[in-house]
């Protein structure tokens, strides 16, 4: 009888252990991750892998837990599976030896894995593929510089009110006078009594009458009773929007401008054209008002003439106290040089600043250029300030500072403002789509030009000046009984329409 064959040796538990595991993951990841980062030992029930560090540990058993534990069962016929670290050489544990009787832990709690650490290849070593065809380790690439983005450092720059450094101009330097009384008027009350005042505050008017050195004004008087005020402009608005909504950052971008104690937004027809931005400030708006907190806005006209406004937030402007400013008289224009003209050198006589307040009809800023453009030009030339030199100095300011309005230039702001073709007034048409704007135009041609009723009549295609005279009355009790005109399809107050003509005309 042939003896049996004796059994082959039985294959080593590490090596049946890499052939189960190596079968799941592949032989290529098997040699990246495990080969020289860990080993397998027989434990009571099951097997225990032992890493050479923390995070080699955490990284292997959340990434391979369910292969070593499903390649366990196959060869040990047990699932509990020991993840461990080498401690001194010795292998050893986070936590103490359980006895023997009981079950080695699991993946995780539940079964989950445990979670991927923040950075998985800390403390590992250079997998092969670091390695060039000579064994040498090869350096790894240089991650990238991030690139700076502009928006999100524009977005994360603190406001211009919150900014240290700049000067804020005080309502105790504002010149009042009958242009702007009751706009500074209300101004004083907004810093003094913030609950009563009226809300929103809206000051419109040509630019240089005193917008914004009010709007300043009041963020510094609030700011002195100890308040939390913002001051933006409505450009700074548009562009912090617009990043913010790029950047997904529109719950920031929002508190900066609702968790306020008043807003002061200068120059809302800046957003005229900017629908979306014109929605996001009517929800400011909304939020801040409805809490009580005041919101102060500085246009250029008046908010019933912006007709690229949305009609609700016109609406809302016009719940408030709406005031206009409008260029200083000739008393305002001299007290406004003489601020600008004290503790300067060289000094300016007081006769001088009276000839420079009736030469020049313009606004604060042009008023302070002059005192500038003298002062300078009495330095450069050492002379003393006197009337010749002031006429040498501001040569071209006071050749151009009287702007005559001829009749044509009336004619062309009616329509220009009404879209009309030009010459439509001067034709023989007498429907009210002409008749009443011809109206217009006669009765701003004796306000701001010096023709005579004949040389208006003639201009416009009428045979006697008796037709200018009627229209000129015509249109001044339309003035006293603030009534509407219709001209075309919609109907226009008396008043604003000339207040826009008036306006085309100062362009």
């Amino acid at each position: 009888m042939p003896a049996r064959p004796l059994p082959a040796p039985a294959e080593p538990l590490d090596d049946r252990l890499t052939a189960a595991v190596t079968a799941r993951v592949g032989a290529a990841r098997f040699n990246l991750w495990f080969k020289g980062h860990a080993r397998f030992e027989p434990a009571a029930g099951g097997v225990r892998v032992v890493a050479r560090n923390e995070a080699c540990r955490e990284w292997l058993e959340h990434t391979f837990g369910d292969a070593v534990k499903a390649a366990a069962v196959e060869v040990c016929g047990g699932p509990a599976v020991k993840w461990a670290i080498e401690e001194n050489g010795e292998p050893g544990t986070r936590n103490p030896e359980p006895k023997e009787e009981e079950p080695f832990a699991a993946l995780g709690a539940g079964g989950a894995p445990a979670p991927c650490p923040a950075n998985p290849n800390r403390g590992l070593a250079p997998p092969a593929r670091q390695h060039d065809l000579f064994g040498d380790p090869v350096a790894p690439p240089k991650p990238k510089p991030k690139r700076p983005d502009p928006d999100a450092d524009a977005l994360a720059a603190p406001p211009a009110s919150a900014r240290p450094g700049r000067r804020w101009k005080a309502l105790a330097d504002f010149v009042v006078g009958p242009s702007n009384r009751v706009a500074f008027a209300s101004a004083v009350s907004v810093v003094e009594d913030p609950g009563q005042a009226a809300n929103p505050l809206v000051l419109h008017g040509p630019t240089g009458t005193g917008k914004t050195h009010l709007l300043e004004g009041i963020f510094a008087g609030l700011r002195k009773r100890g308040d939390r005020p913002v001051y933006v402009t409505a450009e700074e608005f548009t562009t912090r929007f617009v990043q913010a909504s790029r950047l997904g950052k529109m719950a920031a971008f929002r508190r900066q401008f609702r968790e306020c104690s008043a807003l002061l937004f200068d120059n809302l027809n800046f957003v005229a054209t900017k629908r979306a931005t014109q929605e996001e400030f009517l929800h400011t708006f909304d939020a801040l008002t409805s809490d009580g907190r005041a919101v102060v806005v500085t246009t250029d006209c008046h908010p019933r003439l912006a007709d690229e406004l949305m009609p609700e937030l016109a609406d809302r402007l016009l719940g408030g106290a709406v005031w206009g400013l409008l260029p200083p008289d000739a008393d305002t224009r001299l007290e406004i040089l003489r601020k600008k003209a004290t503790g300067g050198h060289p000094a300016i006589p007081d006769g001088v600043l009276k000839s420079i307040a009736s030469a020049l009809r313009g606004n604060a800023r042009e008023l302070e250029g002059a005192v500038n453009g003298v002062r300078h030009y009495a330095r450069v030339t050492g002379r003393p300030v006197d009337p010749p030199l002031v006429r040498e100095a501001l040569g071209d300011l006071l050749r151009h500072a009287v702007r005559v309005v001829t009749v044509a230039d009336v004619d062309a702001a009616v329509c220009a403002v009404l879209r009309l073709p030009a010459g439509t007034l001067q034709s023989k048409a007498r429907t009210w789509a002409v008749s009443h704007p011809r109206m217009i135009a006669v009765y701003l041609c004796r306000k701001h030009t010096a023709a005579t009723y004949g040389e208006i009549a003639k201009h416009f295609g009428a045979k006697t000046h008796s037709t200018a005279v009627a229209a000129e009355k015509k249109v001044r009790a339309w003035l006293d009984g603030d009534k509407s005109v219709v001209i075309g399809n919609r109907d226009w107050r008396a008043k604003e329409l000339i207040d826009r003509v008036e306006r085309e005309l100062q362009r």
